[in-house]
């Protein structure tokens, strides 16, 4: 179990993102699009086009992690937010 400081915000992107991306081609579009520091601690979650795929990226303090799952059956639900198609919202 990864511990997580009880300030930390979970920001869900909303719309679907390139799943080849990794941290980096992540960090940017959260740099870019949410206006956030990447590396401040908060979890970035993004989801796939097929809605099955999830990638998480995460900066702990002393490295940067990328967490991955792509369900076999099902999908992810996500929040729908009209108008702003690549916006975040913290949850």
């Amino acid at each position: 179990m990864i511990p997580f400081d009880s300030g930390v915000k979970v920001w869900l992107a909303t719309g679907h993102t390139d799943m080849r991306r990794g941290f980096p081609g992540l960090a940017l579009q959260v740099q870019e699009i949410l206006k956030q520091d990447p590396f401040c601690g908060h979890l970035f979650c993004f989801r796939g086009r097929r809605s099955n795929h999830l990638k998480v990226i995460w900066h702990d303090g002393q490295g940067s992690c990328t967490f991955t799952k792509k369900l076999e059956r099902g999908r992810f639900i996500w929040p729908n937010v009209e108008g702003q198609p690549s916006s975040a919202t913290p949850r």
